[in-house]
């Protein structure tokens, strides 16, 4: 289990920019692929973004692919979600999530341990 800390959630006009973060307590950070998921109301948790333990590989969503960049700083143990162009549908609460399978999966059962979530919110 990793415990993992979100940040930088709020409220943002349409079109405009936000970028979490999430810090992970585990000192062996690198071990684990990091990935993002939202959940909406009324809505499942959907996955968003995935990123690999180096860093050198990513996977989008189709929703969010274009829009949103995910990366990460292991000497700092953080992976950070930067989204761009937010409509509205962008709204949900979005949670990191950690994984120390190496292999890339969107499916949230693949992920053990998770953020409590950041609410953003996207004004039309």
């Amino acid at each position: 289990q990793v415990h993992l800390v979100e940040s930088g959630g709020g409220l943002v006009q349409a079109g405009g920019s936000l970028r979490l973060s999430c810090t992970a307590s585990e000192r062996t950070f690198s071990n684990y692929r990091m990935g993002w998921f939202r959940q909406a109301p009324g809505k499942e948790r959907e996955f968003v973004a995935e990123i690999n333990r180096s860093g050198g590989r990513t996977y989008y969503s189709d929703s969010v692919k274009g829009r949103f960049t995910i990366s990460r700083d292991n000497a700092k143990n953080t992976v950070y979600l930067q989204m761009n162009i937010l409509p509205p549908e962008d709204t949900a609460v979005y949670y990191c999530a950690a994984s120390s399978s190496t292999t890339p999966s969107s499916g949230s059962a693949a992920f053990g341990s998770w953020g409590q979530g950041t609410q953003v919110t996207v004004s039309s």
